[in-house]
């Protein structure tokens, strides 16, 4: 036993730390996949959680000539679910069969609500408890999901937490139970194409922020960091190109894969300090949640710069050794889809923005960076973001 502590004990001195990496997610990936889910639902009955535009709508109706109607149908699931919609959403689904499978066809708003009703057990007042107060498991239950997402950015069909919010109280949490992976993560290129601008570049930047947060991360390990590395290249080189043309199905693939990479990132980290600061940005001034996430990105990058370790290995690796020009291009790539990098902009003036800073480091997620405080106050100071 000695022995084998200390070769343990050598081993993360030379390598820096032990470490795993687990998704049980199956991914089935690519063009015309959305015919699969039939397949994929396995005779089940299910029930089905997607927008109310008619879009959706018509994929309801495929999927409905494939396999038959759906148990339960939630149709009006809204942006960045919210207490009292999900509440009501619930109630809904608590008078309907329960079904054996939930599917969720939309983007991340979807298969977030999705598996709010896959634990909530026909209360949602049960997730509540749970989020409020940690306690309460043994009422929540795990029926099983099939996400389909219809963006390339979220990734929360290969991960296991869902974002809720209450507005009410200015509240954001995260529901997080490893049981509530989906089973099953179609993902059909096809059904991304055509959708517009402005949703393409926020959920395109939302990945960018994902595996980037991945990275400078006290939970990074060498599996999500290549799946990041991976990631981070491709949206930085294909985001510019697809949002001149949205109907190209080659560059929808890459930006999906690229988006389910970063998935595959951060289901193992989390995020970080980027997202940390967003919440309050979105649920205050309104500012969608792939561009409140992204556009401090820079300040973090010079943040970091001379970290060393694993994140500045990975980092060099999506710069191509080129560390000094990291910010600019992340900088200029985020003017290029006229995303500004200055807190004021986005309705956060000098004032709130130092309380905002705080309230982020002290977070659940700003405690998974790796950078300091100081460094980053001055970061934003030197790069024009804000003052220090």
């Amino acid at each position: 036993m000695y022995w084998i502590l200390l070769a343990l004990r050598k081993f993360k001195n030379e390598a820096g730390v032990l470490w795993s990496y687990h998704n049980p997610v199956r991914v089935q990936f690519g063009p015309g996949s959305f015919e699969e889910l039939g397949a994929c639902i396995g005779g089940r009955s299910y029930g089905l959680v997607t927008y109310p535009d008619a879009f959706c709508t018509e994929l309801t109706e495929r999927l409905a000539a494939l396999v038959g109607p759906a148990a339960v149908v939630i149709n009006d699931v809204a942006a960045n679910p919210d207490y009292a919609l999900l509440e009501a959403q619930t109630q809904k689904i608590a008078d309907a069969p329960a079904p054996e499978v939930w599917v969720a066809l939309g983007g991340g708003s979807v298969i977030d609500s999705a598996k709010v009703f896959a634990a909530a057990n026909g209360d949602f007042g049960n997730v509540a408890r749970f989020l409020e107060t940690g306690s309460g498991a043994e009422a929540l239950s795990a029926t099983p999901i099939i996400a389909v997402p219809t963006t390339a950015g979220t990734g929360s069909e290969v991960t296991c937490w869902a974002t809720v919010w209450n507005e009410a109280t200015g509240k954001k949490f995260s529901l997080a139970r490893p049981n509530l992976y989906p089973e099953t993560a179609l993902v059909d290129p096809a059904l991304m194409c055509g959708k517009p601008l402005a949703l393409t570049v926020s959920t395109g930047l939302d990945a960018l922020s994902h595996s980037l947060e991945s990275l400078w991360n006290v939970n990074a390990n060498p599996v999500s960091a290549n799946h990041a590395v991976y990631a981070s290249r491709e949206v930085m080189d294909v985001l510019p190109a697809l949002v001149a043309d949205l109907e190209n199905i080659e560059l929808r693939s890459r930006m999906a894969r690229a988006a389910t990479f970063a998935g595959l990132a951060f289901s193992n980290t989390k995020t970080a300090i980027a997202h940390s600061l967003s919440y309050p940005i979105t649920l205050k001034h309104n500012v969608p949640h792939g561009i409140a996430c992204s556009f401090s990105l820079p300040i973090v990058i010079e943040s970091v710069t001379g970290v060393g370790g694993l994140c500045e290995d990975a980092l060099g690796r999506i710069f191509e050794g080129d560390m000094p020009s990291a910010v600019t291009k992340v900088s200029n790539l985020l003017t290029s889809l006229n995303v500004s990098t200055k807190p004021a902009d986005h309705g956060v003036g000098d004032s709130e923005w130092a309380g905002l800073v705080d309230g982020a480091f002290d977070g659940e997620r700003g405690k998974n960076f790796i950078g300091e405080k100081d460094r980053f106050l001055k970061a934003a100071e030197a790069l024009g973001a804000a003052a220090a």
